[in-house]
Parts: structure tokens; sequence; C-alpha cells
């Protein structure tokens, strides 16, 4: 909600440029898309590393 007032205030103060961000926004997030996958695969791996790295640790652990 706090974004819409924003973009509603800078439509008051700037139209052309309100107008701009309403249609730049979709191409923006469609361009990031791609870097947001590739970061939760990622985050995949190295949890799957970091599960592989301390699994003998737990395993004497849980003896």
């Amino acid at each position: 909600m706090i974004k819409f007032l924003l973009w509603c205030l800078l439509f008051v103060f700037c139209w052309p440029l309100a107008l701009a961000a309403l249609i730049l926004y979709p191409l923006v997030w469609l361009f990031l898309l791609p870097f947001r996958v590739v970061g939760i695969a990622v985050e995949g791996v190295l949890e799957l590393v970091g599960a592989i790295i301390t699994f003998p640790a737990r395993l004497l652990r849980a003896v």
C-alpha cells in the first residue's frame, strides 16, 4: 500500500516519470527474474554442500 501511495505522490509531482515507472517496472522485473532463479539455485547448492560437510559431525553427535 505504501508503494502505491508513493507512486500517487510521484504522479502528482511528476506525472511523466510516474508513467515511465509504471511501464518500466514490469520490464525490469522480467529482466531480473533469471537472476532470482539463479540465486535460488545457488542457495540450494550451498545448503547441500553445507549439509554434506556437517553430516559426519551430526552422526557422531547422535551416537
